[in-house]
């Protein structure tokens, strides 16, 4: 009796167990919601930003040409001055007094020369009846010929000592701003010292000397060469100030240099930028965007969408077929923006995951949508909002 009474306990709670005491299973969880975006192949614009400095136009030191002591200073620090204009004055009375000495010397060297042409002129007469030797008359047309040269002489010595005083006038060499004098007045100056008085610098249009790698000029021009890298809209250069701002007119590539630096295997490269409101100072760091040209037929790809494996290999999740996960190797060639610029490994056409990557495998089934309607809550979700890429979302 109680042996088949245990049995038929046994038996029932089998039972129970087999149908959940009468409750049905739970459904399966639906596959998890990510967010994708359709890319599409489109011409992007290609631009290197490089480091760079601000450099004058024109720049022009300022140095006496004369020993003396400055008398006035005749300009404003950090004005503009007109070239011509004069800047300092050093005292000039030892090149007055110099200038005075060489005039009387040509004036006495004007006089002989009348008293030695007079005397050749009479002996030339003299000789040929011969009253005088011809020794004498060659004598008197040396004397002659000597004071004519002294004259000569003393005319350059006059003009020296003309030029010496003028350059106790020091005048601007060029047009431009200057900078503060180093000199006062009262302070001795002489002749090829190292130390300049002021500089001048003419800044209303500025160059920008930047350096960009010999290997990325080779890879451009082999691209332009093979046709995926159009030149339109190229030579173009784009500067960003120190403040992150970007200076309101473009600038004009003027030249590469011919040869590589050893060093630093890098090529200058020159541009030069308007700066009517004196914006832009010489001396200043800037970061200048060349816009190199544009590739044809670009992949662009969201930068939440690219990630790296522990070989640091970029990878991406697209939604494959029937929905199914799958990973690629890519390879990317730079930023623009907010978009990784895809050379291989994604094609127009694919569904690239952006949203909802944390702990997805490949051959995961799962449920596209666009970015904006997978939410934090949602199976799979990575929360947040992702940039559609260019052609929208599936």
């Amino acid at each position: 009796m109680q042996k088949g009474t245990w049995a038929g306990l046994v038996a029932c709670a089998s039972a129970l167990g087999l149908t959940g005491c009468g409750k049905e299973q739970p459904p399966a969880p639906p596959p998890p919601a990510v967010g994708v975006v359709t890319l599409k192949s489109e011409t992007a614009p290609l631009f290197n930003e490089l480091p760079g400095r601000i450099v004058a136009v024109e720049t022009a030191e300022v140095r006496p040409q004369i020993n003396g002591i400055i008398r006035r200073r005749l300009f404003e620090e950090g004005g503009y001055v007109r070239a011509g204009q004069l800047l300092y004055e050093i005292d000039d009375a030892p090149y007055r007094a110099a200038l005075a000495q060489a005039q009387g010397q040509l004036a006495r060297a004007n006089a002989a020369i009348r008293a030695t042409g007079l005397q050749a002129q009479r002996y030339r007469d003299l000789v040929g009846i011969n009253a005088v030797s011809r020794q004498e008359y060659d004598d008197a047309a040396a004397a002659a010929e000597q004071a004519r040269a002294d004259v000569a002489a003393q005319r350059g010595a006059v003009q020296a000592a003309q030029v010496n005083q003028n350059f106790t006038r020091v005048r601007a060499p060029i047009s431009g701003r200057i900078s503060r004098s180093l000199f006062t007045p009262g302070a001795l100056v002489q002749a090829g010292q190292a130390d300049a008085l002021t500089t001048i610098q003419r800044t209303d249009t500025v160059y920008v000397d930047v350096t960009q790698s010999a290997a990325q000029i080779i890879d451009l021009r082999q691209a332009m060469k093979s046709g995926g890298i159009s030149e339109a809209g190229g030579a173009r250069i784009q500067l960003l100030l120190p403040n992150g701002s970007v200076y309101p007119v473009e600038g004009r590539l003027q030249f590469t240099e011919v040869t590589v630096d050893q060093a630093s295997g890098a090529v200058t490269l020159r541009a030069s930028f308007p700066n009517p409101d004196g914006l832009l100072l010489p001396g200043m760091y800037v970061r200048a965007r060349l816009i190199e040209g544009q590739r044809l037929q670009a992949i662009l790809a969201p930068q939440q969408g690219i990630s790296r494996d522990p070989r640091g290999r970029a990878t991406a999740m697209v939604v494959g077929k029937d929905n199914k996960v799958e990973m690629r190797q890519v390879e990317v060639d730079r930023t623009l923006g907010d978009k990784w610029i895809v050379t291989r490994g994604l094609k127009s056409g694919d569904r690239l995951i952006v949203e909802g990557l944390l702990n997805l495998r490949p051959g995961t089934v799962v449920r596209p949508g666009a970015p904006q309607q997978v939410t934090a809550g949602a199976p799979g979700g990575a929360g947040g909002k992702a940039e559609s890429a260019p052609g929208g979302a599936n």
